[in-house]
């Protein structure tokens, strides 16, 4: 859902510090990053899957953006998507390892980093192959000797854990 820099007729505000957000083109995508203010990226739906990983070139030129050091920012504060009107984003994790929080719309699914936040994920995983590793492995240690425990109830007549733990796979990260 990216935009062309020609056609784009939307102006945000950055959601942590109100600054106007800057249109700045990395790659192929066009980013709005709040240059010279809190030095936050937002990222319209799936464009910071393209430069989340070290190998990823294009995202290099956004771990820098200039900042205001004048300007402090409430990292506890709710923010506000830029992009849809009235809409308060989500906080969580970005992955499984819990490190670094993203703030992301439930509306449009873009996503604001604050600054730093963007280099922090590009060193959590090397590549998506050893990101969905680590879930696998999440998953198994999480999920194994519960799944175990209901096999034995299985074959005492309770609940099946091959559905259960297909419930349960649904609601964890892809591992496949």
């Amino acid at each position: 859902m990216g935009f062309n820099a020609q056609e784009r007729v939307i102006y945000m505000n950055c959601p942590a510090c109100s600054n106007p957000l800057t249109l700045k083109n990395v790659g192929n995508l066009d980013v709005d990053v709040c240059e010279n203010g809190c030095g936050g990226i937002w990222f319209d739906l799936l464009e910071l899957k393209k430069v989340d990983e070290p190998h990823e070139s294009a995202g290099e030129a956004l771990l820098d953006i200039p900042r205001n050091p004048e300007i402090k920012v409430d990292f506890e504060a709710k923010r506000k998507c830029p992009h849809c009107d009235g809409i308060t984003m989500m906080r969580h994790f970005y992955s499984i390892k819990r490190e670094v929080e993203i703030d992301e719309c439930p509306n449009c699914g873009g996503i604001w980093l604050d600054a730093g936040e963007l280099a922090a994920i590009r060193s959590l995983f090397q590549s998506e192959s050893e990101k969905k590793a680590a879930a696998k492995n999440l998953y198994n240690r999480a999920f194994d000797a519960e799944l175990k425990i209901l096999g034995a109830r299985a074959e005492q007549g309770t609940k099946n854990p091959t559905q259960i733990g297909l419930a349960l796979k649904f609601l964890s990260p892809a591992t496949e």
